[in-house]
């Protein structure tokens, strides 16, 4: 028993240590100067440690977003950035937040260690929302943060997270009996080839969720350069279309 619960312990640790709160510091150093729309945020988790956050808040807003990046990015970077201002420009204000980051050479699968902090970060996001008075939030994530959404919603009872839309997943869905809320599948038609191949399976576990749906971008590639009003416009009729269903009024 007492080897067990050395094990365990090392591991925590071992995961602790795994995050890389430098780079996300030189992230946040090279944002924070050239920040044009929004604003940023610092938000502090239960070790102390504050992420950063982009709030870019809509006028007259239908509700409110998680925006979450893909392996090693930050809240701003590329297609993020884009998101982040162009959903807002539609309605719906944006969170964009910095999920964990290990070094520039770590696989997929070194991510693993670094769910429960992710998952912290979503939820203490949300907290952060509904401080501001939003009751309608949604998730909007791609690539491996689509992943770590996916890990958190399936252990997550908050009632305020009204949808989920991920963009490019790179691996299969995990457990979504558990996941009650509407779910949007959207990817490229020339997305990476792993994205691609697992999109029927997917297909059939999010369409068990009345109002979920999956799209296909044509010829959109992961990051969907050029294709960004397209992928907006997914987004935005996905969420419009489940905020009509739910009939949630939001507080802006």
């Amino acid at each position: 028993m007492r080897f067990l619960i050395g094990f365990i312990l090392c591991i925590t640790t071992l995961a602790a240590s795994a995050q890389d709160y430098y780079r996300e510091k030189r992230w946040a150093d090279q944002i924070i100067p050239g920040l044009v729309v929004g604003e940023a945020v610092w938000i502090q988790q239960k070790n102390e440690h504050k992420f950063l956050a982009l709030w870019t808040e809509a006028e007259n807003s239908r509700g409110a977003i998680i925006l979450a990046h893909g392996r090693g990015w930050s809240p701003d970077f590329e297609l993020y950035g884009v998101l982040r201002v162009k959903l807002a420009e539609q309605g719906y204000s944006t969170l964009s937040i910095q999920l964990p980051v290990l070094g520039g050479g770590a696989k997929i699968g070194d991510y693993i260690p670094t769910y429960g902090e992710a998952a912290e970060r979503f939820q203490l996001s949300a907290d952060w929302l509904k401080a501001k008075g939003f009751k309608n939030i949604s998730i909007v994530s791609h690539s491996l943060g689509a992943t770590m959404a996916n890990q958190y919603l399936i252990n997550s009872n908050d009632k305020t997270i009204r949808a989920w839309a991920f963009i490019g997943i790179i691996n299969g869905l995990e457990e979504m009996f558990r996941i009650k809320i509407p779910v949007l599948d959207v990817y490229g038609g020339k997305d990476w080839e792993i994205t691609q191949v697992g999109s029927s399976e997917r297909r059939k576990q999010i369409l068990k969720i009345e109002g979920s749906q999956q799209v296909v971008v044509p010829d959109a590639l992961h990051f969907f350069e050029g294709k960004e009003d397209e992928l907006v416009k997914v987004v935005v009729s996905f969420l419009d279309d489940i905020s009509k269903r739910q009939t949630v009024v939001s507080p802006r």
